[in-house]
């Protein structure tokens, strides 16, 4: 069994990576020209699987404002069409033999604020990825104390840390949040 420094590095580590996986995923936002992050997030079915569109080919940007994606299997270049089309980023690819062209269309006031709304249901999950992780860390500690490693007065305050914990990593997501939303508002 674990101690509970153990317990709360694994928890830190764990929030630490669901931040950074919250800020990649803002980073595929774009705020004003074309990215090729921006197609991170997009996923394909594929083989049997669900494989990111990076596996499957080139992500280049050959204009300021499109994006292309040299499929390496022709018999795929129309599930990457669709899977780019469906990934809720308001995206209207176009399939031309084995490359799909991305036009990146300008970002209108209706279109700044979908990005941001999109941007909130990144944070949103980010901050669901931590609680979750919250929990599990709850449930070691009960289970520590059922087994009578630790009293219950260390388990009231190894919750609070806990706790304390998670609140610090909330925050973390909410200013990234805030600074995507100020970058993608800016005209």
């Amino acid at each position: 069994m674990q101690s509970f420094s153990e317990l709360s590095k694994e928890l830190h580590d764990k929030m630490n990576a669901a931040v950074e996986h919250t800020k990649k995923e803002f980073a595929g936002l774009r705020a004003g020209r074309a990215s090729a992050q921006l197609l991170d997030s997009v996923v394909v079915e594929a083989y049997g699987n669900s494989v990111s569109i990076n596996q499957l080919g080139n992500i280049n940007i050959p204009e300021p404002r499109t994006l292309s994606v040299q499929v390496w299997d022709k018999g795929l270049v129309k599930s990457v069409e669709k899977a780019i089309r469906d990934a809720g980023l308001g995206l209207n690819p176009v399939a031309d033999g084995q490359t799909v062209r991305v036009p990146v269309p300008q970002l209108n006031e209706e279109r700044r604020k979908e990005m941001a709304k999109i941007s909130v249901k990144y944070a949103e999950e980010g901050r669901i990825s931590i609680r979750n992780i919250r929990r599990h860390g709850m449930d070691v500690l009960k289970k520590m104390e059922k087994d009578k490693i630790i009293s219950e007065d260390e388990t009231a305050r190894h919750e609070k840390d806990i706790q304390k914990l998670t609140d610090e990593y909330i925050v973390k997501i909410d200013t990234a949040l805030s600074q995507k939303e100020k970058d993608i508002m800016q005209v």
